[in-house]
């Protein structure tokens, strides 16, 4: 019933794009503030709601089975818990990246692997935001309001993944169409996708720089010639649909280009800047959730007469565990401000990804050594948010590449400061 009071709120809220409330609309009038205006707290608590009461309960079935979650996505979907970014004239509530990230956090607490499967969507759905004509949008993200289907972002290959200047997939044109020939690997939702965001090598010249050499294209799943791979087993976050896709002499018609040709690479790093901050808040989640996990454990086991977080050594585990969360949640939210208000947040969205992934992984160690030997066992929950962990600081450009990046971008700084 509380589930239902919260869906009419939702739809009474549809009717307006929440995309111009800034954090700094709040009563708080001297700049940047931690204010959530009424329309973010409605979104923030619906998702909480459904994260406990629909996502939370049916987890670890879903870790077992590898199952994805298209109930879950129905549901979601119903509430208008995905495609929130899609523009209003697609039929779209127009939300803000960081709107996004509040539900993208809330969700990653009840589980990052059904989060994963919700969000992978938004990624596929970026390109055609940032860089798709009106109509592109109004075929392939309308469609995406009118029933829930998922997208993918397919960019990543075999032997290309932080390297995306080694991506070999082709793309020739002939008369009004391209041709596309190769494989990408690792793509989530890549089975069970209705359409894909493919990048392409369409420079015939092996030198040409990344800036020129790729094309984007919107490419239907049911086009001849699209082939997904089987389900790839992996260590965590298994309710999210992973998979390689051959595309052999797929035909995309010339409209299906996006911008132009050429313009692939930096649709391609127009959309990480945009979808970093929620993949931080995602992780910020799931190290949100290690944390309440391994407090209420700690104060119900006892060592020695009394609950082990009587101890010092407990205690301050606990006490750095919050203050990551705190810090991470306050790096996704400088990273997606940026981005809405339209300052370049490269550095800052870097920041965030690494430092939530990196907690992310802390946090969930230090969950499983709280619960000590129970933590190691399946029948307790931190066991698979360890699992879950790891791959944040992987996708989406590892740990190590976030970190060049920040460095580049600190050093580009100083040049600039010193000339």
């Amino acid at each position: 019933m509380v589930l239902l009071q919260q869906i009419t709120k939702l739809r009474l809220a549809r009717n307006f794009s929440t995309s111009k409330l800034r954090l700094s609309e709040g009563k708080y009038q001297n700049g940047f503030n931690f204010e959530l205006n009424e329309t973010q707290k409605e979104f923030q608590e619906l998702a909480r709601k459904f994260a406990r009461e629909e996502i939370i309960p049916v987890a670890a079935e879903y870790d077992k089975t590898g199952k994805y979650p298209w109930e879950i996505i129905k549901k979601a979907w119903s509430i208008g818990l995905m495609n929130g970014h899609v523009p209003a004239h697609c039929g779209g509530m127009e939300n803000s990246v960081f709107d996004g990230c509040l539900v993208a956090e809330e969700l990653a607490y009840g589980c990052t692997g059904i989060m994963t499967a919700l969000e992978a969507s938004g990624l596929g759905q970026t390109p055609v935001i940032v860089a798709g004509n009106k109509e592109q949008q109004k075929k392939y993200l309308g469609r995406l309001i009118e029933e829930p289907l998922v997208a993918a972002y397919c960019v990543t290959e075999p032997g290309a993944g932080s390297d995306v200047n080694g991506v070999k997939t082709k793309a020739v044109k002939k008369g009004n169409e391209w041709i596309i020939n190769g494989q990408k690997m690792w793509i989530t939702n890549g089975g069970v996708a209705n359409w894909y965001f493919v990048l392409a090598r369409t420079s015939p010249d092996p030198k040409a720089p990344a800036s020129k050499a790729f094309t984007g294209f919107i490419v239907e799943r049911e086009s001849p010639g699209v082939t997904p791979g089987r389900k790839e087993i992996n260590m965590g976050q298994k309710a999210s649909d992973t998979r390689g896709i051959t595309f052999e002499d797929v035909r995309v018609p010339e409209e299906n280009v996006l911008i132009g040709e050429g313009a692939g690479f930096k649709i391609a790093m127009m959309t990480f800047d945009k979808t970093r901050p929620p993949v931080a808040a995602g992780a910020t989640g799931l190290a949100q959730r290690c944390l309440d996990e391994a407090l209420k454990y700690s104060m119900e086991r006892k060592t020695f007469g009394i609950p082990i977080a009587g101890h010092q050594a407990v205690a301050f585990m606990l006490a750095d565990m919050a203050i990551g969360v705190e810090a991470a949640r306050t790096a996704w939210m400088k990273a997606a401000w940026q981005t809405d208000n339209g300052i370049k947040n490269t550095l800052q969205s870097s920041i965030a990804k690494c430092f939530a992934a990196d907690l992310a992984n802390k946090n969930a160690t230090d969950a499983v050594q709280i619960f000590g030997g129970n933590g190691f066992n399946s029948e307790y929950p931190v066991e698979k948010l360890m699992r879950d962990a790891k791959i944040y600081q992987i996708y989406e450009g590892t740990s190590q590449i976030q970190r060049m990046i920040i460095s580049r971008e600190l050093i580009a700084r100083a040049k600039q400061m010193a000339s």
